[in-house]
């Protein structure tokens, strides 16, 4: 199972240390999200990450710094819909409902489903499937290896997530309460 770490939405002081040591643990993805951010301000945090990073990292907005860094790929969602043209790097996308899910997952390289838990980083961010449903969908085939858990992901709930046949998880807050990438995977 995969783990991909989703940075904050805010920039804060040492988050590329932090983001290069999640890659030293062994991180493979990072999904780079700050919603509102100016390109300037993207492009100010790659510059400080370890350039032998650079196709780890999956962006949220700001596109163009995808081809511009050779970075692994771009994630769409209501504020970016569409991948640039001609763009080969890799391709996800969020969804929010089964039915999202069996229209489109196989459109990307993986997509994320969400909230599978109650989610740590986001208040009122609840549960939308019961535990029941989501071994239904397993045994349906509709979550599969391109389908990766998203919100209230930590590092207890990681062998259910696996159990319950996710290809991976998405973490956030988890993450970066931990801060440390080994730490966040020691029960898988």
């Amino acid at each position: 199972m995969k783990i991909i770490i989703i940075t904050l939405p805010e920039f804060f002081s040492g988050e590329a240390f932090f983001i290069n040591k999640f890659f030293s643990e062994g991180l493979e993805t990072l999904h780079l999200r700050k919603p509102g951010a100016q390109l300037s301000d993207y492009e100010n945090l790659i510059k400080q990450i370890e350039p032998q990073f650079y196709n780890r990292i999956v962006l949220h907005d700001c596109f163009s710094l995808a081809e511009k860094y050779g970075l692994k790929g771009v994630h769409l969602n209501s504020r970016n819909p569409q991948p640039p043209e001609n763009f080969s790097g890799t391709v996800s996308k969020s969804l929010h409902s089964i039915e999202e899910v069996i229209q489109e997952k196989d459109n990307f390289d993986y997509v994320s489903l969400s909230p599978i838990f109650d989610s740590v980083s986001k208040k009122g961010y609840n549960s939308k499937f019961t535990l029941e449903e989501l071994k239904n969908l397993k045994n349906q085939g509709v979550i599969d290896e391109k389908v990766y858990a998203l919100g209230g992901v930590t590092s207890e709930s990681l062998p259910l997530v696996k159990n319950l046949g996710f290809g991976g998880a998405m973490i956030l807050g988890a993450a970066w309460r931990e801060q440390s990438f080994e730490n966040l995977v020691r029960n898988t």
